[in-house]
């Protein structure tokens, strides 16, 4: 007879909030890992003074305004401009000369978070000459996230060390020339975002929009479970157009994805890859 595992109260406590949540806003974070799922809820729980999850939940479940302060922290962003620098650099060096070759350009950018990755996109775009001919999907499932990614702007303080990652991927100009500095924050170029939709998309629970030919999903599907991830990269094969890119995060793979087979790695280090069917 099989030895069944005995689940923890505050696991079974957890798996029942997702499952609230996913009936009552639809949000799905049923398959999110439980790790970093339990400590952003245990976080929450005591800035929200609950004693419980369960009375997490009853409050999430009767004030939709509790729920939108706890999708916060179940969503925090850690992100940065040109984050891990040497993927900026493959981007210049392998995928934009075959970009160059399109009339148009259709990008994704998935899990945009509050826009860091999105702006520092634009920017590498622009001094290629791509942008005024790319249109950039940005999506996240955090309207609070959006907004501010629509806004650009950004803490000063932060510029210092942007700056230095924008050189080191290879940045062609000062980067100040991208912003404007007031009152200890930086307001980047609004030209960089004319070409940029900001839409609300789940990896979970949404389908394929459009067609694209470089999809750049990077640090998001950490905190995916094996089955959330197989999903996301059935939607990144669909979106991409034959011999389209992808690039994801320093610590993830496709390789080992039911989908790895149909890419090939462009700079394996870099996590950058190429739709092969």
């Amino acid at each position: 007879m099989t030895q069944q595992v005995q689940r923890s109260s505050a696991d079974i406590e957890l798996a029942m909030l997702m499952e609230a949540i996913y009936l009552k806003y639809s949000y799905d974070f049923r398959d999110y890992t439980g790790a970093s799922q339990k400590r952003r809820v245990l976080h929450a729980m005591g800035e929200m003074k609950c004693t419980t999850i369960s009375e997490l939940q009853s409050r999430v479940l009767h004030d939709p305004a509790a729920f939108t302060q706890l999708l916060q922290y179940l969503t925090i962003p850690v992100t940065e401009m040109f984050r891990d620098p040497a993927y900026f650099a493959a981007l210049r060096e392998h995928v934009v000369p075959v970009l160059s070759t399109y009339p148009s350009l259709k990008i994704w950018v998935a899990g945009c978070s509050t826009g860091e990755e999105v702006y520092s996109l634009a920017i590498l775009l622009k001094e290629e000459g791509l942008l005024e001919r790319s249109i950039i999907y940005a999506t996240d499932i955090n309207p609070q996230s959006l907004e501010k990614a629509k806004k650009g702007v950004f803490p000063l303080e932060s510029m210092r060390d942007y700056t230095a990652s924008y050189q080191a991927a290879g940045g062609k100009r000062a980067f100040s020339d991208y912003y404007t500095a007031a009152y200890n924050a930086a307001l980047f170029d609004r030209s960089l975002m004319e070409n940029v939709t900001f839409a609300d998309h789940s990896l979970a629970t949404d389908s394929v929009f459009a067609e694209t030919h470089l999809i750049s999903c990077r640090n998001v599907m950490i905190y995916f479970k094996k089955k959330l991830q197989e999903r996301a990269f059935g939607l990144f094969h669909e979106s991409l157009c034959h011999r389209g890119f992808l690039g994801l995060g320093s610590k993830e793979s496709i390789d080992f994805s039911a989908y790895g087979p149909r890419f090939e790695a462009v700079v394996k280090r870099e996590r950058l890859f190429r739709k092969l069917s």
